[in-house]
This record gives C-alpha cells, structure tokens and sequence, in this order.
C-alpha cells in the first residue's frame, strides 16, 4: 500500500479498518449484557405459534467472533493493513511473486538441463525441444505473432525468411530478450511536395513489381534518394537498422500507395516487448531454437 498517491488515502484506509474492528468488538460488548430470558420476543410470530426470540448468541458462538477479532488486530499488525505500514514481517505480494518464481525456476531447471549444451540448430531437430518451445512460444508469443506464428497486420511472421535483422540465431535470441523498437520518422519533408511523395509511394509499389503507375514511378525513383540511407539505393533493406526490404512484396503494416503516402507522411512506430524478465536463462534458449526453427524447417 506504500503506492498511495497522498496521505489522504492511507488514513482513509487506516480510519476504516481501525473502526471496523472497534464497531464489532462494541457490538459483541453490548449484546453479551442481554440475559437469556424465555419470554423475551421481538413480537414477529409466524404460522400462528412460532415466535422470533431476542436472546443473546451461544457463548461457543459468540467466542469465535472474539477470536477473529483478535486474528483481524493482530494481522494488521504483522501485515500491510492500515495504510502505508508494511507490518512488522515486511511481507509484500512483489516479495511473495519473486519467491514463487524462484520456486518455481528451481522446479523446471531439470527438464531443460539436457538442452543446455545443445545449439539452436540442434534443438530445432530435437522433438522434445520443440515440444517445450511450442508451449512456451503459445505463453509468450502468440498473442502478437499468432497461435500459427504467421503474425498479422504490424506483428510479423516469423515462418517466413523476411527479417528485420540478419535473422540469426543471436539476433532472434536477443530480440526476444531486450524486445525492440522499430521506427521510421516522417519523411515528407525530406522528400518533397505531396506530388513528390505520392511518386515514391508509386514507385516504392514498383520494386515489388506491384501495380503501380509507371509514369509517376519514374519521377519517384530520384525522390526516393531520401529513403535510401536506411533501405538502400536498391530498397533492399538494411538488416542492420532493421530497415525492411522494399522488393520482395511483404507488407507488415499495410498495402497500397495510400498506405506508403501515410507511412512516408506520418512515420511508424512498432515495439516488441522484452521477454527477459519472464524467461530463465534456459527458457530462453530452448525458445530461441523453436522460433529460428520455424523459418528454417528440418529436411
């Protein structure tokens, strides 16, 4: 609770709990002063002779709600209860997840032992490898790249050979740890008039032999010098800035001389996150050799 975004909060939630408890132990005070007494009815009758009473609790009753009272005092004093106190245990629930974890690491170190040794190449080929790295690759993956890893619209496929890197085993596993960020800046500017950005849009759709206008292609191709620093005089690409190739007719974000006016326009942003922190050493691995696996399918 020390994340409170002022004192208000925290005695706020102190007065609660502190009154609660004091509110129940006055109730069980004042009703232990009722005496049982036969006769004494709230005067509610039902089917002619059944009277509701209005006598106190049984003692054995009556006992147990003093005993959670006193569990209820001495919880908040050991745990985080009234406001920012973190109780005298110092328990947290980040303290409690990382213990689990760690728990939880030493229980799977075993079943990835065997694959440390190996290479991603190797555990490519080996089933249980692949086995473990599908599972982990549905926990973590997935959701962006598709149950099928073929990606979608903005998160790429990975079955394939179009990599926004040198699609290596070290630039796989390092992606998949530190995550990346891919950016294109708007261009306009440094392309020209909006006459001159919808001639690179045309003539960008003409490298991958898409339908394009050839006239306006042509007058492209000069303009598309202020491209060519990052995806190359050629539109090749540049796996070393992860500048995508413009040839070979993959479209991540979108298709169509709209498309490329808006990219060039407005620029592009794309994040994956790191997995670091979710993954052991060993996970990681084992992951890496599934996913360059599935671009580079065994004969």
């Amino acid at each position: 609770m020390s994340d409170f975004v002022n004192g208000f909060w925290a005695w706020y939630v102190t007065v609660i709990v502190v009154a609660s408890i004091a509110y129940c132990v006055w109730v069980l005070w004042s009703n232990g002063k009722v005496k049982f007494n036969p006769g004494n009815t709230t005067g509610h009758v039902w089917d002619g002779d059944l009277q509701e009473m209005n006598n106190p609790l049984p003692k054995w009753w009556v006992g147990l709600f003093w005993i959670t009272i006193v569990f209820a005092i001495g919880y908040a004093f050991l745990y985080p209860t009234l406001g920012t106190s973190g109780g005298q245990l110092g328990w947290t629930s980040a303290g409690q997840h990382a213990k689990e974890g760690e728990k939880l690491k030493a229980l799977i170190a075993p079943v990835y032992e065997k694959f440390k040794g190996m290479s991603v190449e190797e555990l490519a080929k080996d089933p249980k490898a692949q086995l473990i790295g599908d599972r982990l690759y549905q926990n973590f993956c997935s959701q962006c790249h598709g149950a099928d890893a073929r990606g979608g619209k903005s998160f790429p496929n990975l079955t394939d050979s179009d990599w926004l890197g040198d699609g290596s085993a070290a630039h796989i596993k390092n992606t998949i740890a530190n995550g990346r960020m891919g950016v294109m800046p708007p261009m306009a500017a440094a392309v020209g008039t909006s006459d001159d950005v919808r001639n690179v849009a045309e003539y960008v759709l003409s490298l991958s032999g898409s339908a394009s206008d050839p006239v306006k292609a042509a007058l492209g191709k000069e303009k598309f010098a202020a491209c060519a620093a990052c995806h190359g005089a050629d539109g090749k690409g540049n796996p070393a800035v992860g500048a995508p190739n413009l040839t070979d007719n993959i479209w991540l974000h979108g298709f169509g001389a709209d498309f490329i006016v808006k990219m060039i326009n407005e620029g592009k942003t794309n994040v994956m996150p790191a997995q670091q922190s979710k993954l052991t050493e060993d996970q990681l691995h084992v992951l890496t050799g599934y996913v360059w696996g599935l671009s580079h399918p065994s004969k």
